[in-house]
């Protein structure tokens, strides 16, 4: 029986190399496009080395329309897509607004257009719990309703989801899910892969590792007077391994038929809240290295508290998430120690 190729866009970056891994390991062909923008092609030979297998790989801005079609046509024997292709830093898309429509939108609607004209009729949305906006109620369910976003990158995926669900709408014989993340950290247990930001980092688990090693002067904690426990913002926080797993749910829903509609969203998280202290605690236990660490305003685009309900996922997709945060805390302080030493 021939393999199924499934399209990853965005596939060498942080969540989609996991990704890759989990969907070869569980028996699919995998090709990887990426410009490579926000990621290293040495994550090509690392996702080898831990799985045995070579994906194929082309490095393509997604946002050039003929490229784009071009890399469709050739491989429309594929019978679906994970997208991950997206710009990503919350406070750079406050700064970049123009810069993360302009990409984010434009790689979807190129996207969604291949799978239109070459008939690939399955597709996977790495979407985000920002399209809640400031949750009325917590945990939050999927049944809440979508709101601005606090960042312009929130607000990406906010329209995304919406732009697919039009697509799909006059697409009877094509089915979407949106995986809403909450906040993936954590690394590989093989130490090959994991979360490695080109430049100052973005978010908070690579800012607590590379304060850590001494790359950082310090880690900046913004905003200590949010109406929470101790005072600084809540997430729930997952690990990226589960993440990944997830993502390989999804799929053999939508290629066995299963999805009850067209366009489905789940949320992914472990339905704990964790703070920003409750992160650098941990750490500092399973690292045993005391963080240097000071407070600052809050960040504009942040939401003072974001958790899951993620029942749905556990339920319809029979996903679960297993890992703690002391496992998440671990495997990224292993993670950096490796890319220090190597």
């Amino acid at each position: 029986m021939k393999t199924q190729k499934i399209i990853v866009t965005g596939g060498m970056g942080y969540i989609g190399s996991h990704t890759v891994v989990a969907l070869i390991n569980s028996g699919y062909s995998i090709v990887i496009v990426d410009n490579l923008c926000n990621s290293n092609i040495v994550v090509l030979k690392s996702i080898s080395e831990i799985t045995g297998v070579t994906p194929e790989f082309e490095n393509i801005d997604l946002t050039d329309d003929n490229k784009t079609a071009q890399f469709f046509k050739r491989h429309n024997d594929a019978v679906a897509v994970i997208n991950f292709a997206a710009l990503k830093a919350v406070g750079e898309s406050v700064q970049k607004p123009i810069w993360y429509y302009k990409n984010n939108l434009n790689i979807l609607l190129n996207v969604l257009e291949g799978m239109e004209n070459n008939a690939i009729k399955n597709v996977i949305f790495s979407s985000s719990a920002t399209v809640y906006g400031l949750p009325d109620i917590l945990p939050i369910t999927e049944e809440a309703k979508t709101k601005r976003p606090t960042s312009p990158y929130g607000n990406t995926k906010k329209i995304a989801e919406e732009m697919m669900e039009d697509f799909l709408k006059v697409q009877p014989n094509f089915k979407g899910i949106s995986l809403r993340y909450f906040n993936p950290i954590g690394a590989h247990e093989s130490e090959k892969i994991g979360e490695l930001p080109t430049g100052i980092p973005n978010n908070l688990m690579p800012f607590i590792t590379q304060t850590a090693v001494g790359i950082r002067k310090e880690l900046k904690i913004f905003g200590k007077d949010y109406a929470t426990e101790d005072g600084t913002a809540v997430r729930d926080y997952i690990h990226v391994v589960d993440l990944a797993e997830a993502h390989v749910k999804a799929l053999k829903r939508l290629l066995n038929s299963e999805a009850n509609d067209n366009f489905e969203v789940f949320n992914l998280g472990t339905g704990v809240g964790y703070s920003v202290l409750d992160v650098v605690k941990s750490f500092e236990k399973t690292s045993q290295q005391k963080l240097n660490y000071s407070f600052e305003k809050r960040r504009e685009g942040d939401v003072p508290e974001l958790y899951a309900n993620p029942s749905k996922a556990n339920e319809v997709l029979g996903w679960n998430a297993t890992l703690t945060l002391d496992d998440m805390t671990a495997s990224s302080w292993n993670w950096e120690q490796k890319v220090r030493n190597s």
